[in-house]
């Protein structure tokens, strides 16, 4: 950590996150009472990261071995575009997001592994504790990639939008692109139109087809943000909006060379980073 903020250490992965920002009025009143109680006294999007990571590490250090987090533990981003903007808001639905995680690792291949690392008298009542959340059944405002950022996130952002760079002691901590939502779902359905004609076997039209699901779900007031995590110090800055951009618009024209020049691009920038998920 350095100045409230993780530097991105070789013992934990780098971690981005795709959120999307509400307005106040986008909630239930009982999240809006929520959101009012969570709140931190400084509000700074520093101090939440800062918090949410010593949450993260005090869980899996709890001598009762439960890495399964409690209302307690949820955080409220909040974002505000310029000072006539209202504030929007991105609860973090921890307790959410990890129920969903542990139903996803105990199913299949992974049950055996899951059942060691969250047995069944940690996952019942975490069950329990998800069922009570006051946005139990809302979308889920956050999703996160270890690793590596998807390319099908890029498409929902260009290297033009509003961008927030956070540095100290000379490391880039974080950058965040924000772009209206209504923007980024224009953005998707046009690429997705474009893709269904020229390549509907790529992976990435069912990964874009799944964001696009997710995102047009939320309030049309609301912000999209790609938080780049700790992975900015080593791409920024990053050109990959722009590379996956002309990846598909090559696509499109029937430029083969173009689009797998792009790809390179891409893969020169990624695959590193993924690979340092296999490093000792």
């Amino acid at each position: 950590m350095g100045n409230g903020l993780y530097l991105g250490g070789t013992s934990l992965p780098f971690v981005s996150s795709l959120r999307v920002f509400s307005p106040m009025q986008a909630f239930m009143a009982k999240q809006q009472r929520y959101i009012e109680e969570h709140l931190l006294p400084d509000q700074s999007r520093p101090a939440v990261d800062c918090q949410e990571l010593l949450d993260s590490l005090a869980r899996v250090t709890r001598p009762s071995g439960d890495p399964l987090p409690t209302g307690t533990a949820d955080r409220i981003r909040t974002l505000q575009l310029d000072p006539d903007s209202p504030v929007l808001y991105a609860p973090n639905q921890t307790v959410l997001r990890s129920f969903t995680a542990a139903l996803e690792f105990h199913r299949g291949a992974t049950h055996t592994l899951a059942t060691m690392l969250v047995p069944e008298k940690f996952y019942e009542p975490h069950q329990r504790r998800a069922e009570a959340m006051p946005d139990h059944g809302a979308p889920v405002h956050t999703r996160i990639s270890t690793w590596g950022i998807p390319f099908s996130w890029f498409i929902l952002v260009h290297e033009t939008d509003r961008m927030e760079v956070e540095e100290a002691e000379g490391r880039v901590l974080t950058v965040r692109l924000q772009v209206p939502l209504r923007t980024a779902l224009q953005r998707a359905e046009s690429t997705l139109a474009m893709l269904e004609v020229t390549a509907p076997e790529l992976d990435v039209y069912e990964e874009l087809d799944r964001l696009h699901g997710w995102a047009k779900d939320f309030h049309r007031n609301s912000v999209l943000e790609l938080d780049y995590g700790p992975v900015a110090d080593r791409v920024y800055p990053d050109e990959s909006p722009m590379d996956v951009r002309l990846g598909l618009e090559c696509l499109a024209e029937g430029d083969l060379t173009g689009a797998a020049a792009a790809y390179r691009r891409l893969a020169s920038r990624w695959i590193p980073i993924r690979q340092l998920a296999r490093a000792s």
